[in-house]
């Protein structure tokens, strides 16, 4: 029955999924918006004619979405913070001879994963899974992926399911809650939940969950490391981090560079770098700034900078001083990770809706919260430092995914 519900939705919304996957944040980038070929990293795979070009319609139409082979561990991650989240455990696990497989759901997570990992592949929509996935021994799902049919199916092909990370916040908790019976069913099915709070373990538990382990966040286990080391001659670099729409405007309208102050915005969304750098040449012009785009000259020599290439915010954050988080100055989005600039020791500036990062903003010392764009701007000029109070321990987790 639930099959047959799924299905019926499916070809419902069929004809909007076909006019959305013309946007460009759901097509697989293999060049910047200029055409420029990106620079592979030395792991990186670039993607076949065969493979997914187009998330939406590799998951909701398996068009170039070929099965994967069956594995000793698959992981589900969702986005490209959270492939990036996972891949410290493949690599770990492949060093070991290890099959390992990933799943993912955005076009910036399937390219992120393809940089590590083999066998990728986008999550097909549940009505698809029971005849598309293969076997594995162990299934990890990180956070808040919560599909019934790909637990269940991993479960009757005889695999460990494990629930990683594992997060559920008060606000969303009712939410969950209407649909009770869908998460017991689906919890039935995993053996095991590693929660990243007490709290997240409480909340969990009241949806069916069983087994629940408090590891902590998993993002503080290994952060990531500098692939290179960039450089700037400007006495206090200030970081516009994972800014989305609005975010930049509003920071801009009140931020007065200093002599000796340099600007770098890093957007969230690679669809969106034209738009931003454009907001950001006419803004620089009118105070008389120089600015330039980083796929343009690899290089920080402009006093503000739009970094318009994947892959350099943790190469940002070693150098940085001040980080506006963006993604908590309205309400829709719910904040993004610190763990990473606090890992530099950076002074990080934050919106006040970051309700989906409680337990990491806990775990770090020093942030300051801003109550609107004005506030923020004025911060930036400060030299001041966070760092993480809490963290877990990655060895820990590893061998509770091996079992």
């Amino acid at each position: 029955m639930y099959n047959a519900i799924c299905a019926f939705l499916l070809v419902l919304a069929s004809p909007f999924l076909l006019a959305l996957s013309f946007g460009r944040k759901y097509k697989v980038l293999l060049s910047d918006e200029l055409g420029n070929s990106r620079i592979p990293s030395e792991n990186s795979r670039i993607p076949s004619k065969n493979q997914p070009k187009n998330s939406i319609l590799a998951r909701f139409f398996l068009l170039n979405n070929p099965v994967l082979k069956p594995c000793d561990f698959y992981f589900h991650a969702c986005s490209l913070g959270e492939v990036s989240t996972i891949e410290p455990f493949v690599k770990a696990l492949q060093k070991e001879a290890k099959s390992v497989r990933i799943t993912v759901c955005t076009a910036t997570g399937y390219e992120k994963a393809r940089e590590f990992c083999d066998e990728v592949a986008f999550l097909p929509f549940e009505c698809f899974l029971p005849f598309w996935l293969k076997e594995c021994k162990t299934l990890v799902v990180l956070e808040a992926e919560l599909w019934l049919n790909l637990f269940a199916c991993a479960k009757k092909q005889g695999a460990k399911v494990i629930l990683l990370n594992a997060r559920l916040s008060q606000s969303s908790l009712p939410k969950y809650r209407r649909f009770l019976r869908y998460y017991k069913t689906l919890f039935s099915y995993c053996d095991l939940v590693l929660a990243q709070s007490e709290s997240d373990a409480k909340r969990l538990e009241t949806l069916g969950a069983k087994n629940i382990k408090v590891l902590g966040n998993v993002k503080s286990a290994l952060l990531p490391r500098p692939s290179k080391k960039l450089s700037s001659n400007y006495e206090h670099i200030i970081v516009l981090a994972s800014s989305h729409e609005g975010e930049e405007k509003g920071i801009l309208e009140f931020l007065r560079l200093k002599k000796g102050e340099q600007l770098i915005i890093a957007p969230r969304h690679p669809q969106r770098f034209s738009a931003v750098c454009e907001l950001v040449r006419s803004w620089a012009e009118q105070n008389n700034y120089s600015s330039q785009r980083f796929s343009q000259t690899a290089d920080l020599k402009a006093q503000v900078v739009v970094m318009d290439s994947l892959g350099e915010l943790i190469n940002i954050y070693a150098i940085a001083d001040t980080v506006i988080l963006a993604g908590s100055f309205s309400a829709g989005i719910g904040g993004h990770n610190p763990f990473e600039p606090a890992s530099f020791n950076c002074g990080i500036i934050s919106g006040a809706f970051f309700h989906n990062q409680k337990v990491l903003y806990s775990a770090v010392k020093g942030i300051k919260i801003a109550s609107d764009f004005k506030t923020a701007a004025l911060l930036a000029h400060e030299k001041f430092s966070s760092q993480i109070t809490q963290s877990c321990d990655f060895n820990g987790i590893l061998e509770q995914i091996k079992g």
